[in-house]
């Protein structure tokens, strides 16, 4: 008898302990919060956001209702919970927007320099996060044709530093965002920075409404792990930047992903000061997206070290991968053990974003369909790159008379070390399935490259590559028999 009653005891000890360790959760009506879409709700919402850190923490819950607020920024151990049918709507006039005091960024959803907290959905598809991005844009703009602003108004829209974003958070510690939707961001829509420890689960971002529009941002994080989320961003969906010369972007997983965007799917770059770590792309999926599927780059003299890319899936993208060094900031970028495993891709024929909302732009013409691009400089070649059960549909047709390259003037393809890095900033190129160039170490194994229409030029052209293995290639073209399948110049 003895067994079973230190068995009980010991439950409920466990229990009383676990009871004193849940936080109480309160209602955001308690605190006057109104849910009409009307009421400005900034200072009470923020104001319940402090009371619960004062109390040692817990949970604020929105209740199904449109929530109108400003910046409202979260605290160490808070939770924000949103019900399903919980919409917390961002004004659309800029002034009720707050800075961070280090970046000097501005967002809806802020947190700077704490830990322990949460945003998360409950029951089904859970809340969402509305930018009203149109408006506020507008908005912005508006401000600075009024003289209350500062901007050059490119193309009469105003910088990325006069917009907000939906969520910012900064140098935090533990973080965890689950089932909430973001839509409709006048900026980049999620941002974290210099953040450790942080998950991101089954996160809906809907946001085609402006330009700029980046899905999920993850710079110089520590320790991030994104799942099973959709995202739909008229700027690139899922993007690693680093901005901190002295920072990492690193021990980062993006897992059972699906992405669509108007400029990249999945990104590392553009800004990779620092550089990116210890990487992992498992599972996922790009569609109708304008640039690449998979973009690395390291430009700005950062490191890209230990990335792996297994299972990508890519349908209807105007390029299937592209790795790139540059040399913007007169420094010197390294590239070195890159592994892209089991992807399968059709590149597209036409524009892959036609008739959504924010194009990306026409740029780079006159070209025939890009290869895939592994393209270093002469003096900082990307080294260790593996290749490995891959599978790229192009649809061929290039056309000698449009833009011609021949394999005997390869230096016609310029180097371009400061230029913006996109798979089509070489304009035309001499190869339809991989353009190689300044690479040390490539290993290719059981590859398959169709061209759905006969193509003048080769299917693979390298250029300056050493300590390359290419097995089992299969390369289907129409009329093809007897063409020659790679093309290689050796230290020109």
């Amino acid at each position: 008898m003895k067994k079973p009653i230190l068995l009980l005891l010991l439950l409920l000890t466990l229990t009383a302990s676990q009871a004193q360790e849940a936080k109480p959760v309160y209602n955001a009506s308690k605190f006057g919060i109104r849910s009409d879409g009307v009421t400005m709700n900034t200072r009470s919402i923020q104001f319940a956001i402090d009371w619960i850190a004062e109390q040692g923490g817990g949970t604020l819950r929105f209740w199904v209702g449109r929530y109108l607020t400003g910046s409202i920024h979260l605290k160490s151990n808070v939770t924000i919970e949103l019900m399903e049918g919980a919409v917390l709507v961002g004004s659309t006039n800029p002034l009720d927007y707050d800075r961070l005091v280090a970046t000097n960024d501005h967002a809806l959803i802020m947190a700077e320099g704490v830990e322990n907290i949460k945003l998360l959905g409950i029951y089904n598809s859970g809340g969402c996060i509305e930018g009203q991005g149109r408006e506020l844009g507008n908005n912005c703009t508006d401000l600075v044709h009024k003289g209350l602003m500062k901007d050059k108004l490119s193309n009469d829209r105003v910088g990325e530093g006069f917009r907000p974003r939906l969520l910012l958070f900064r140098e935090c510690k533990n973080v965890e965002v689950d089932n909430v939707t973001f839509r409709d961001a006048a900026n980049w829509v999620c941002m974290y920075d210099q953040c450790e420890n942080v998950k991101v689960n089954n996160v809906r971002v809907q946001s085609t409404a402006f330009w700029n529009n980046d899905g999920i941002d993850i710079v110089d994080c520590d320790g991030f792990l994104l799942t099973n989320s959709y995202i739909n961003a008229s700027d690139d969906a899922i993007c690693l930047k680093s901005h901190s010369a002295k920072k990492l972007c690193q021990n980062v997983e993006v897992r059972n992903c699906t992405a669509r965007s108007s400029a990249s799917g999945i990104k590392f770059g553009t800004m990779g000061a620092g550089g990116f770590k210890n990487v992992k792309i498992i599972n996922n999926v790009v569609y109708d997206t304008y640039r690449s599927a998979i973009t690395i780059q390291s430009v700005d003299g950062g490191i890209c070290e230990n990335i792996l890319v297994d299972s990508l899936h890519a349908l209807n993208v105007g390029n299937a991968i592209y790795l790139n060094i540059g040399a913007r900031r007169d420094k010197q970028s390294f590239m070195d053990g890159i592994t892209i495993k089991n992807l399968y891709a059709e590149v597209a024929a036409t524009k892959p974003d036609a008739g959504y909302e924010y194009e990306g732009p026409v740029e780079d013409l006159p070209r025939n369909i890009s290869p895939c691009g592994i393209i270093g400089l002469k003096d900082s070649k990307i080294k260790n790159v593996t290749l490995e059960n891959i599978e790229i549909v192009f649809p061929g047709g290039g056309d000698p008379h449009y833009a011609h390259v021949g394999l005997d003037e390869l230096d016609k393809v310029p180097e371009m070390p400061k230029a913006y890095p996109e798979f089509s900033q070489h304009m035309e190129l001499p190869a339809w399935g991989f353009f190689v160039r300044h690479v040390d170490g490539l290993t290719m194994r059981n590859i398959k490259l169709t061209a759905l229409k006969k193509d003048y030029r080769t299917a693979i052209v390298m250029d300056n590559v050493n300590n390359h293995n290419i097995i089992e290639l299969i390369v289907d073209e129409p009329n093809g028999e007897g063409k020659e399948r790679i093309f290689e110049r050796i230290n020109p």
